[in-house]
């Protein structure tokens, strides 16, 4: 069948675009590692339930926990809200391919330093600190660039789905750039403060950025989540719209209320 048609029957039909046997054999492995990352930051927990320490600070077992479930649900979320979205089979195979492979680097790396008992971001004490720092924030850039791409895409076509799904994708998208630029924010700030000689000033300059970037991230599980809840409901396609808006409402206000705060504090 011509993809356009496809797009078109899928977006007319309210179901995600059909993907080809590579497609889906990529999606099994990005769910398959999803499960492995919110499975180390669950295995994190129980090892900081034993082992003690503190919670806060550039070295405790909250990083691999947070990274852990964090990364491993984004993983998840975008593979399957990116079935909405009119990308092209092989680029998309492609795209997320490599985040499934990034994800697992930067859990990786941070899961090592905690083990370790060092710093996984912003340390350049040794050479060997300086390659995991480095490594995760080159990750971190990557990210950026990829989920750019998808969000760049859900609003050049509109996505399929059943109603409201391409209002909530896409505010998903618009808050998730939020995130990003928060993470790219902290780790220029955090790298400039290090390369300049202010290695404790680096481990507390993220801390007024990071409530910003946990509200925001995970804006592109939470609203396509509740589109497809409210797809299954009995409720008129109007009232599920004004639940998706004032969801979409209540999630932009806890974001600029972050913002807000994070502008006060930094």
């Amino acid at each position: 069948m011509d993809p356009v048609r496809t797009d078109v029957l899928a977006v007319t039909t309210g179901t995600s675009v059909p993907r080809p046997a590579g497609a889906r054999r990529v999606e099994r492995l990005c769910h398959a590692t999803g499960l492995l990352l919110v499975l180390s930051g669950l295995a994190h927990l129980v090892v900081f339930a034993v082992d003690g320490g503190p919670w806060d600070g550039p070295v405790s077992w909250r990083k691999p926990v947070t990274f852990g479930l964090s990364f491993g649900v984004t993983l998840i979320a975008v593979t399957w809200v990116t079935s909405y979205l009119s990308v092209g089979p092989r680029l998309r195979t492609l795209l997320l391919a490599v985040f499934a492979a990034d994800c697992a680097v930067e859990v990786g790396g941070i899961t090592l330093q905690a083990w370790r008992g060092v710093p996984s971001h912003l340390d350049m004490e040794t050479p060997f600190d300086t390659v995991v720092s480095m490594t995760l924030a080159v990750g971190g850039g990557v990210l950026v660039v990829l989920l750019t791409v998808f969000a760049v895409a859900s609003f050049r076509q509109r996505p399929s789905g059943p109603a409201g799904m391409d209002l909530a994708v896409r505010s998903g998208f618009a808050v998730l750039l939020v995130a990003l630029a928060s993470g790219a924010a902290m780790i220029a700030r955090g790298v400039v403060l290090t390369r300049t000689g202010h290695q404790e000033a680096a481990y507390h300059s993220t801390a007024p950025l990071k409530p910003l970037h946990g509200v925001s991230l995970h804006a592109v599980l939470v609203l396509p989540a509740l589109a497809w809840l409210l797809s299954h409901t009995t409720w008129s396609e109007p009232l599920r719209r004004r639940i998706l808006y004032a969801a979409i409402g209540c999630y932009v206000t806890a974001v600029v209320g972050t913002a807000v705060w994070a502008a006060l504090t930094y």
